[in-house]
């Protein structure tokens, strides 16, 4: 059974001025042999994107791209047609598939915007380029998983070509969810805010948390709450 933290602070740092990354995993010139990813989850990075900046139109292949907006407001376009505006609430996957090419800005010219980029490596190659977005309210986050991204788009989550389930949970006070994990799966957790113990080992924001040969996650809140997301891979 194991449990092992990425603290927040041994994590890549990249600062361009007009963005500011952490990097869980290798990302562009952070390369870090012990962290390459995690089963099929290959990039989390933690990004603050400054007033009217952001990531100029660019290409990806073969990868399933998430966002998942903490604060401000995120507007992406891309080369299938899509144009929108992610905000807190919001969770977006973008298949790149064959090739999209795609920007992502922030929307707001007084507002810094706060979200993770995270990527998973897709089942196969050359899947047709799609984008979906959803609003998942608080009240289903809070206290309980709601599962907001999946290989086969259950309960009104957003669909994923990778056999991996997403969860977002907001928990407040010394609330606590639990994830049954089937044998086999491994399960990571990456606290977007707040602090609280997974499996019993304390965690804080911007943690992330390896979980194999475990029965189950159990996240539990510290005393000022936390918001987490948890991933149940293969």
């Amino acid at each position: 059974m194991s449990v092992i933290v990425r603290p927040a602070l041994a994590r890549g740092h990249a600062n361009h001025g007009w963005l500011d990354s952490y990097h869980t995993f290798s990302f562009a010139s952070y390369h870090d042999q012990q962290h390459m990813g995690f089963g099929a989850l290959r990039v989390i990075n933690e990004d603050r994107v400054a007033p009217g900046q952001g990531f100029g139109t660019h290409g990806h292949r073969d990868m399933e791209i998430i966002s998942y907006v903490i604060s401000g407001a995120l507007e992406h376009k891309d080369s299938i047609g899509t144009g929108s505006v992610i905000r807190p609430g919001d969770v977006q996957v973008m298949s790149a598939g064959a090739g999209i090419r795609h920007s992502e800005f922030n929307a707001s010219a007084e507002q810094p915007v706060h979200f993770l980029q995270i990527w998973l490596l897709p089942d196969r190659q050359g899947h047709t380029p799609r984008y979906d977005q959803k609003m998942f309210a608080a009240a289903e986050k809070a206290a309980q998983l709601r599962l907001v991204v999946s290989g086969d788009g259950r309960d009104g989550s957003l669909m994923i070509h990778q056999d991996a389930s997403i969860y977002s949970t907001v928990l407040a006070g010394a609330a606590a969810v639990r994830l049954e994990l089937a044998p086999g799966r491994r399960a990571w957790v990456q606290m977007v805010r707040g602090a609280g113990a997974v499996n019993g080992v304390s965690v804080a924001a911007g943690d992330g948390v390896a979980v194999s040969a475990e029965a189950a996650v159990a996240l539990v809140a510290g005393g000022d709450g936390a918001e987490a997301l948890v991933f149940d891979l293969a």
